[in-house]
């Protein structure tokens, strides 16, 4: 079966002008260093082969070569020994094995096409070691140039953030909840505020009330006691002051009668005490009441009595009834008015002076 390898090449076997007219026996051993395998920084431009060969510059080039003498061994000159003869396989059969040169990191940017190109743009791969693969720009200028710490530092930072916003979180719900416990008790300060202002408003028109109703009371007081009143109606006056007689024991009378039915209502002339009430012999059952001024007014012959001693009384207010009693005639009241100097007066004259005619 024909086979497809291509046929081999005779050995090569190095001489003097292949080292440039130097003797190859005074070499010494080269070994590479980082200093001499540094990668050359920069963008190069290349120029495609015809044919479809892989396009190759200075640098590419010397990639291959140490990639070949890393595959035949390195080749050294020592004296006394021959030359060491090197095979090279066929770099057509070899160049169809290798991977696109464009896939290679570190590689790829050194390969480029005039219509590929962006003008302007930097090459940044081929100068950067590919431990610095997922180091943004950002990393860069903060000095990160390693792909793990790069990750690192963006994991930290990224927690840090979570931590910000978990803190923030907190904050701002416990500012909330300083801010509605605040706002709960200031209502309520103001509901209890409220209550107490309306309590003392009601406390302050409960005492206004009252004063406006003592007031009253005491302007109605006043007015009844400036005020004098008859000491019954519907009446007769039968008998008058001084009249002479033998039916009185001084001799003469020393009241004013009114005659009336029995039972007929007797009021107070004036607001006073009540200094007596009681059976008074001849003059029956007798009421005196005595007034501010000491004047004493007695009500006699009554039916019944609706007052007792020490008892104060308004002008007006009934305090007996018209009767018979004691050395009389008929039903009628006896009424006699005493200055406080113990005088009899005319009690006609007297209601007189007070505004009243009987």
């Amino acid at each position: 079966m024909a086979s497809n390898r291509p046929a081999p090449q005779a050995a090569y076997i190095p001489n003097d002008d292949d080292f440039g007219g130097y003797d190859p026996e005074t070499w010494e051993e080269w070994n590479p260093t980082e200093e001499s395998v540094r990668p050359v920084r920069g963008r190069h431009r290349v120029h495609k082969k015809g044919g479809g060969g892989l396009a190759r510059s200075s640098t590419v080039l010397g990639v291959g070569v140490i990639a070949a003498v890393g595959a035949g061994g390195m080749a050294t000159a020592q004296d006394g020994k021959p030359p060491v003869s090197i095979s090279m396989p066929d770099l057509g059969a070899v160049t169809d094995s290798l991977p696109a040169a464009e896939s290679l990191p570190g590689v790829g940017a050194l390969l480029s096409d005039d219509s590929a190109a962006p003008a302007g743009a930097e090459t940044v791969a081929a100068a950067a070691p590919l431990t610095a693969a997922g180091v943004s720009h950002t990393d860069a200028q903060q000095g990160t140039t390693d792909a793990g710490e790069a990750l690192r530092a963006r994991i930290m930072q990224q927690a840090e953030n979570q931590q910000d916003q978990a803190d923030d979180a907190v904050r701002t719900a416990a500012e909330e909840a300083a801010v509605k416990k605040a706002a709960e008790e200031a209502a309520a300060q103001q509901r209890q505020a409220e209550r107490k202002a309306d309590a003392e408003a009601a406390a302050k028109k409960k005492k206004e009330r009252e004063a406006r109703e003592a007031k009253a009371l005491a302007e109605r007081r006043a007015k009844l006691a400036k005020s004098y009143a008859l000491p019954t109606s519907s009446y007769t006056i039968t008998s008058h002051f001084g009249v002479a007689g033998s039916m009185w024991s001084s001799g003469h009378h020393t009241g004013l009668d009114f005659a009336a039915p029995t039972g007929t209502p007797l009021k107070a002339v004036h607001t006073g005490t009540v200094k007596e009430a009681g059976w008074a012999g001849a003059y029956g059952y007798r009421t005196v009441l005595e007034l501010s001024d000491g004047t004493e007014v007695w009500y006699c012959h009554q039916s019944s009595m609706n007052v007792s001693a020490g008892q104060k009384v308004s002008t007006g207010d009934v305090i007996g009834r018209v009767g018979a009693t004691g050395n009389v005639t008929g039903p009628h009241l006896h009424m006699e008015v005493h200055t406080a100097g113990g005088s009899t007066v005319d009690p006609l004259a007297w209601l007189q002076s007070k505004g009243l005619n009987p």
